[in-house]
């Protein structure tokens, strides 16, 4: 028997209609989609109403580039990089030659921080031989500029090319050793490439100490100064605003934009396709394989461009020192801009310069008051040098950032996208 001849079953369907009369809807406007029987009833006065008020009331943010809605923090920070630049370019006018070569000193060591950075930060693979690189960018850039002189008893062979010349050309010549040990930085990783770089550390001392005609020996050679179409980046006084400007702040400028340009490089190949295969052969290298990522290609050209960051380092050192010296280019020179890495923080920029901010400014802080610190001496009168309580110093901070805060200091200063 069927529902329809049931005995009521009209009755119930009359009492359906009956209980929701249909509304006609007003002339001009079409009628509202009937509400099925399962869907929830709406309540008092009902809700789509309140939402659309409610959506309607709130403020719209005005759209960024791209018809993006730009995010509230981008004022306050574009703020701030405005007025850290306005502070940058005005430091030269108000610090003395001591502050300005240490912040020079800063400024060349992060160039070859974010160089290293990109390197074992973004990429995952050990150096231990960053100081050669520099090396070469220094003492290229003395053989190429530099003529042939007569220093401490020997006679020095030099090109005598013009001085920007020379400059760029080392910073080629030190992109073209790092070429040359790419091969084994392609195929080799881990510990297993901090140990083979190791070995360049080796090498680069003894023919530093030993080809004197090209490096001086043991007193090291004196730096030409840069000439930049015509203007002298020496010691020849140039008012400014009735300011004396000698190298140091000439040099402060050409530091500051060459910063600017390798920071900026670097943050691009970060943020693009080449940053995001670096990333994936640090943390799956397998994986990256598989997918299509030429795993050795990727491993010697960022190897290369880390050798090209170094060998620009070297040159501003070169000029800043004004004199280049064997010691200085070793093994704790390496060991260093590791810890400038760790310390500021892995595959970041930004961490590159704050943790070559912290190494390199450390020592000079302690030399300057080292009459007033505990512990600290002066150099030459017995006890801990500054240089030596730099070290013991920024030891710690490692094992302290290590345990404590993986991702370095820039990790206190939440970044936009976490924010977001």
């Amino acid at each position: 028997m069927s529902d329809t001849d049931r005995p009521g079953s009209a009755q119930r369907a009359e009492h359906v209609d009956t209980a929701k009369p249909s509304v006609p809807a007003p002339s001009g406007e079409s009628a509202a989609p009937a509400r099925s029987a399962d869907a929830a009833p709406a309540p008092p006065g009902g809700t789509e109403p309140a939402k659309a008020e409610k959506t309607a009331s709130e403020p719209v943010r005005p759209a960024g580039p791209g018809g993006r809605q730009g995010p509230p923090w981008r004022r306050p920070r574009a703020y701030l990089w405005c007025a850290l630049s306005l502070l940058l370019l005005a430091l030269p006018f108000y610090l003395d030659r001591f502050w300005l070569q240490a912040g020079l000193f800063a400024m060349a060591a992060a160039i070859g921080a974010i160089g290293i950075n990109l390197l074992t930060g973004a990429t995952g693979q050990l150096s231990m031989g960053h100081a050669f690189f520099l090396a070469i960018g220094a003492y290229g850039y003395c053989v190429l500029a530099g003529g042939n002189d007569v220093e401490s008893g020997h006679e020095l062979v030099g090109l005598g090319l013009p001085t920007w010349l020379a400059a760029v050309l080392a910073v080629l010549l030190a992109g073209l050793a790092g070429g040359v040990f790419s091969p084994i930085a392609g195929r080799l990783r881990g510990a297993y490439l901090g140990i083979a770089t190791l070995a360049l550390i080796f090498v680069g001392q003894h023919v530093l100490f030993n080809a004197r005609d090209l490096t001086g020996g043991f007193n090291g050679r004196s730096v030409p100064p840069l000439s930049l179409f015509g203007f002298e980046f020496d010691d020849s006084e140039l008012l400014v605003a009735a300011v004396p400007f000698q190298s140091m702040e000439k040099l402060w400028y050409a530091a500051l934009v060459a910063l600017l340009v390798c920071g900026l490089f670097a943050r691009g190949v970060l943020r693009g396709r080449p940053g995001r295969a670096m990333n994936a052969l640090r943390d799956h290298r397998i994986a990256a394989g598989v997918m299509g990522v030429p795993v050795a290609r990727y491993r010697a050209a960022v190897f290369v461009l880390s050798s090209m960051y170094a060998g620009l380092a070297g040159v501003l050192l070169a000029l800043i020192f004004q004199r280049t010296v064997p010691e200085y280019f070793g093994m704790i020179l390496s060991l260093e801009y590791l810890a400038m890495i760790v310390i500021g923080g892995l595959g970041s920029v930004a961490g590159a310069v704050v943790g070559a901010i912290f190494v390199s400014l450390l020592p000079q802080v302690l030399t300057r008051w080292s009459d007033a610190l505990p512990l600290v001496s002066a150099p030459g009168t017995g006890g801990v040098s500054p240089g030596e309580a730099s070290r013991y110093l920024y030891g710690a901070a490692v094992v302290a950032v290590v345990l404590f805060l993986p991702g370095g200091l820039t990790r206190l200063v939440p970044s936009p996208r976490e924010k977001k």
